[in-house]
């Protein structure tokens, strides 16, 4: 029990995210007056002033009592620049109180968000340079340098990938989303539905599909809009058959422009137990450039408890299929934290991904997912502790760079053990130009099919708009053909105000 008081401010929401850095699941109460002898009780006091703001915090507990005073001045002034100076340092008292009672040091500071990485860009593009921006991030959000220097690497090695990448909003790329697989994982929420109960509904998803993927490429050539890459995900896209997957390619380079000139085109291969000679075939036919095959771990006892009907011997004998019919760029996923792993587990995974060298390695850390199989039922799936996983993610990264692979993008997710991050890793060259623009937010994603969720952003503006397909396929069977029509209504709205769009 943590009891809150908070006195000139009501940031509760955000109390609340860094609480659930230091705490799993606490139950948080925001109090006028104490109520519970027992609880740890905290007072965060706003003052506004006209230069900045000042707080002061306090921690009460009888062993261990904390006062922390601090002021900030304002970075922008106006309503919003106010509120979120007062935010920041409300968030600074909280995580410096804590730091000091629980002796656990964040890494990342007061940052709770996603995309960390966008933010450093912000900061450079705004010219205020490279030892300006790393200032602001201790100063302002209390990042400690091991961080700084995996954010100020990935931005480094992200340029190196697309060197346009601050002007590439003038192009877009497409997530195509199949949302099917042979069994769902147990960390899984994503818009994923096994297969086998789900028969009758594919053939209205594809016809769908093909539908929203003709429409969406009649309004690309239209306009005459460049595609960057193109992915595949879901859900598992080869759950569905050879002739199935080869159909949709025949879609996309008859209705999407300029195919040739697509920079990459991945397809989520993902689960071993989907992957064909017959499948990779229509792949290389139709020049896939990027392929995954994802073990999640190397440990077959893990894999039978996360609910993935593959073995290990498996995920090799197709591993070693797609690099013999010709793929060169295959990425593999690992998932640090999972129930019964610990690091002993860990450097196994890695001693047997060391006998592959797939070009590219994402390195996740399990996230608690509120849907998830696993979230609802905890007390079936043991966990490391933050330490063990702490241990475990800096063994990965002690790999990795031992390896010759370069991290190259990041992102955060709520819930996620120890406060961490998930890094893909790459050998040079082999880098994911979509996995940068997804989790940069540096263009727009059309986001096809069930489940795909579109961010639109007209060039130079840099404003997203959500824009989310359904994720139930017997919703989308039912509704593609309004729902592409109001998508076609809204892209025109943001690239062109509302007014009419070219027609050819």
């Amino acid at each position: 029990m943590i009891e809150i008081k908070c006195t000139g401010h009501a940031f509760q929401r955000e109390i609340s995210h860094i609480l659930a850095l230091f705490y799993e699941d606490p139950d948080i109460a925001f109090v006028q007056e104490w109520q519970h002898p027992d609880a740890l009780r905290i007072e965060l006091a706003l003052m506004m002033k006209t230069a900045g703001v000042s707080t002061h915090g306090v921690l009460h507990h009888a062993s261990h009592p904390e006062e922390y005073r601090y002021e900030r001045l304002y970075t922008v002034r106006g309503e919003q620049g106010e509120r979120r100076t007062a935010k920041q340092a409300i968030n600074y008292t909280l995580l410096f109180l804590l730091e000091r009672f629980t002796g656990t040091r964040q890494g990342w500071g007061i940052l709770t968000g996603i995309r960390p990485t966008k933010l450093l860009h912000k900061l450079l593009t705004s010219g205020i340079g490279r030892e300006e921006a790393h200032r602001q991030l201790r100063s302002d959000y209390m990042v400690r340098p091991e961080k700084l220097a995996l954010l100020q690497d990935i931005v480094d090695r992200q340029l190196q990938v697309v060197p346009d990448f601050y002007q590439i909003d003038r192009e877009l790329s497409v997530y195509i989303g199949i949302p099917f697989c042979p069994t769902k994982c147990a960390y899984c929420t994503f818009p994923a539905y096994a297969i086998q109960g789900q028969k009758q509904r594919v053939g209205g998803f594809l016809e769908g599909l093909h539908y929203e993927i003709g429409m969406i490429g009649d309004w690309l050539k239209q306009n005459q809009i460049s595609i960057t890459s193109i992915y595949f995900g879901g859900g598992t896209p080869t759950s569905i058959t050879a002739e199935e997957l080869d159909e949709l390619f025949v879609s996309l380079h008859e209705f999407f422009p300029g195919m040739d000139s697509v920079r990459e085109l991945t397809v989520e291969a993902g689960r071993p137990d989907t992957i064909t000679p017959e499948k990779l075939e229509v792949m290389k036919k139709w020049r896939v450039d990027r392929i995954s095959i994802n073990p999640q771990s190397f440990t077959d006892d893990t894999l039978t408890a996360i609910g993935r009907h593959h073995s290990v011997a498996e995920t090799i004998e197709k591993y070693h299929l797609a690099r013999e019919m010709g793929f060169s760029n295959i990425n593999m996923d690992l998932i640090i934290g999972l129930p019964n792993e610990g690091l002993d587990e860990v450097k196994h995974s890695f001693a047997q991904v060391e006998q592959l060298m797939p070009t590219s390695l994402t390195i996740h850390t399990l996230s608690f997912k509120r849907a998830s199989e696993m979230t609802q039922n905890k007390a079936r799936y043991a966990v490391a502790s933050r330490e063990e996983v702490g241990q475990m993610m800096a063994y990965a990264a002690d790999w990795t760079e031992a390896h010759g692979y370069h991290p190259y993008y990041l992102y955060r997710q709520k819930n996620i053990l120890g406060n961490l991050e998930n890094v893909g890793y790459a050998i040079e060259g082999q880098e994911s130009i979509y996995n940068i623009m997804i989790m940069e937010e540096a263009q727009t994603i059309l986001g096809l099919g069930c489940g795909a969720v579109s961010k639109l952003m007209a060039p130079g503006s840099g404003k997203l708009t959500r824009w989310a397909n359904p994720k139930d396929p017997k919703t989308y069977n039912e509704t593609y053909r309004q729902l592409v029509e109001k998508k076609l209504r809204d892209l025109d709205d943001v690239y062109f105000g509302g007014g009419v769009r070219a027609h050819g």
